[in-house]
């Protein structure tokens, strides 16, 4: 039997859990703590595999094995990789808390609507697109993605970052810091989790379903649920495919460049992608702010002209391209250039599809469109109805080939 305890950051390890283990598994921390038993093994835990080796050799004798672990080891921890090597029944595991409950049990927030992604050994980049999109984001951190790094990344947003270290221990400290002031110090490895919050939105409604707000129940949304000018706006029937191409998800940077109302950003962000929309006419601006504002969303919004205004921005996984002008080629070709995984580009205009294409062919792409025709309902005297056909749009999209060994990161 392997018996998984987690400690740390609740009460402390009671000892007699380790009464008669043979073998003894944990970081350095956690066995420096204890008093093992006497003829016991100690392994420290580094690389994970030797370590699982080590414990096989014991669980073939059938020998007792005690592994130690922070906090929750079910919640990103340990008990995932014993489980899928020695299989559910030969585990035998006594959980503390977790680092992410202390952590906001500390700042005095509810968690229950909260979003938690780990930055342990994984891109740091989907946990910095979870926290622009979400108002109440738990961050479990790791070398190279710390507080320091969170907050370079974050510097311009509007969060409020809530920095838990030494969680559990006599040196424990919580200290709350914009994401510029945490990006210039030099943290330590003491850090347990970093809670990152929109103040304005952290203490959210009550929930029947825990973590992130559920995805909407429709998407594709009618244009007369958005601010908009003249009719300049992406149609619900184009943006309902564009959105099926873009795929945005929790995790995603996707760019909606030539954003005009913004549509396309905010259908993006409700679906949990953190969305930059580029938008060179000052009233655009502001429109794609108050209709970001009115469907409950972050949308970055940066005023500029594409493709020099691109220049500075994080890499996305995936940009919609709805304007540009005589521009297109260019703009297309540089967010070809950038995109992780697909570029989707609306044009109304017959003469600039070539262009488009071989811009995204150019870069790469696995390219392919439609020529998207579709007549809507629309009354008549009589109370009778007709079909009003509405303009058609062509709809390119190029999807960055993938090789058989590249996986999703989540």
């Amino acid at each position: 039997m392997i018996t998984v305890v987690g400690t740390g950051t609740g009460a402390p390890l009671d000892e007699r859990v380790l009464a008669g283990a043979e073998l003894v598994v944990g970081g350095r921390r956690h066995l420096d703590a204890v008093r093992l038993p006497a003829g016991a093994q100690r392994v420290v835990l580094g690389a994970l595999a030797p370590a699982l080796d080590t414990v096989a050799e014991y669980v073939a004798r059938e020998r007792p094995v005690v592994v130690l672990a922070s906090g929750d080891p079910g919640f990103f921890g340990i008990v995932r990789a014993l489980a899928e090597r020695f299989g559910t029944d030969r585990l035998d595991v006594r959980p503390g808390v977790s680092s992410v409950a202390a952590a906001f049990a500390r700042a005095g927030l509810p968690w229950d609507d909260a979003v938690v992604v780990s930055a342990h050994g994984r891109e740091l980049r989907t946990a910095v697109n979870v926290c622009r999109a979400h108002p109440k984001v738990a961050v479990l951190t790791g070398p190279g993605a710390g507080p320091a790094e969170l907050g370079a990344a974050l510097t311009g947003h509007a969060r409020v970052l809530v920095v838990a270290a030494a969680l559990g221990s006599g040196q424990e400290r919580l200290e709350r810091v914009t994401p510029a002031e945490a990006a210039a110090r030099d943290w330590g490895a003491a850090v347990s989790v970093v809670l990152c919050l929109d103040e304005a939105r952290a203490l959210g409604p009550a929930r029947t379903v825990a973590g992130p707000a559920a995805h909407p129940a429709g998407w594709a949304l009618a244009e007369d649920a958005f601010a908009h000018r003249d009719s300049m706006i992406t149609k619900f029937e184009v943006r309902a495919l564009a959105l099926a191409r873009l795929g945005p998800r929790p995790g995603d940077l996707v760019w909606d460049v030539g954003a005009g109302s913004g549509s396309v950003a905010v259908e993006c962000a409700r679906l949990g992608a953190a969305v930059t929309a580029v938008e060179k006419a000052p009233d655009g601006v502001g429109r794609i702010r108050s209709n970001a504002a009115a469907h409950g969303v972050d949308v970055h919004v940066v005023h500029g002209t594409a493709p020099a205004a691109l220049a500075g921005l994080d890499d996305p996984d995936a940009v919609f391209v709805g304007g540009g002008g005589a521009e297109l080629p260019a703009v297309v070709a540089a967010c070809a250039r950038r995109a992780r995984r697909t570029v989707v580009v609306a044009l109304a205009a017959l003469d600039r599809v070539p262009a488009a294409r071989a811009a995204l062919a150019g870069a790469g792409f696995d390219c392919d469109g439609v020529l998207l025709q579709s007549s809507r309902l629309a009354p008549l005297p009589g109370d009778v109805t007709r079909l009003a056909a509405a303009n058609p749009v062509f709809l390119l999209w190029g999807t960055r080939p993938r090789t058989r060994t590249e996986g999703v990161v989540q």
